[in-house]
């Protein structure tokens, strides 16, 4: 079955999004606001939000008065979507083979609008012409995807302490396969879209900077929050805590806490990020 392995991941990992919704809203909010300058969502537009996650799209679409549609292949983002925006119709399915104008029947979509949640398509061609036929001619697609994972401390800072002692470590997935990554290559981006018919193809770069700061505090609680649900975080705990014990496990955290601390800037724990925002025209 099409994306089988990225429908377990989530399946796993979705809880820790719904729980860390606040953070992860107030740390890629730069982000949401690129995508929705970029797509421009207006009244009376039907808008689709791919990988739709908790919401924040879906939110930001209903405010400005569109038709809001999400899709999700985690049935736990999906309940927290409708939770948090009940006017919007939200489905559990995988975009890349699911026949989304019979699954959620309506006129064309206007928008097509994701924020990291296309990079998980196990064949990113095909998903990209499902979702094309499921647009208007003219329809608008804006989608943000991350760059070389070198560029992106988001995936390292803190959780490398875990991942150092795992036997074995984690594996690095190759270029392009499914995974946060699957799209730092600009070059196979604009491929892939130009192959599944999409046109006026723009991939830019974008950096901006993560604060976990937001609240108030020096943000590393909210970090170590986002580590420990992330799939390092669950694969470490599942092979260490039962090693180490409890108290050897708690002084473990207290490393990657300290290792946080080394990076705070101006007191509060802030790195770059770099994405490309990817625009495109049916």
């Amino acid at each position: 079955m099409a994306n089988e392995t990225m429908r377990q991941n989530w399946a796993e990992g979705a809880q820790a999004w719904v729980e860390n919704q606040a953070t992860f809203d107030a740390v890629f909010a730069p982000v949401t606001a690129a995508i929705l300058e970029a797509a421009a969502i207006a009244a009376g537009q039907r808008v689709l939000d791919v990988g739709c996650g908790t919401g924040t799209l879906l939110a930001a679409g209903a405010a400005a008065g569109a038709d809001v549609v999400g899709v999700d292949i985690a049935e736990a983002m999906a309940a927290a979507a409708r939770r948090r925006v009940p006017e919007a119709t939200v489905i559990v399915a995988d975009a890349q083979t699911t026949d989304l104008r019979t699954a959620v029947p309506g006129a064309p979509f206007d928008r097509v609008v994701s924020r990291f949640g296309v990079m998980f398509f196990e064949d990113p061609e095909a998903a990209f012409a499902n979702l094309r036929r499921a647009a208007a001619p003219g329809a608008r697609l804006a989608f943000a995807c991350w760059r070389d994972l070198d560029e992106n401390p988001m995936f390292s800072l803190g959780s490398a302490v875990l991942a150092d002692r795992l036997d074995p470590q984690p594996e690095a997935p190759a270029p392009g396969e499914p995974g946060p990554a699957a799209f730092a290559d600009r070059d196979r981006v604009r491929s892939l879209l130009e192959g599944a018919g999409w046109g006026r193809i723009r991939v830019e770069p974008f950096d901006f900077t993560c604060d976990y700061g937001f609240n108030g505090t020096d943000g590393v609680e909210e970090r170590m929050a986002t580590i420990s649900g992330g799939g390092v975080g669950r694969l470490a705990r599942e092979q260490l805590l039962p090693r180490l014990g409890e108290d050897g496990w708690a002084s473990l955290l207290d490393d990657v806490r300290a290792e946080l601390r080394r990076h705070l800037v101006d007191g509060v724990l802030r790195f770059p990020a770099a994405i490309w925002l990817v625009e495109a025209v049916n």
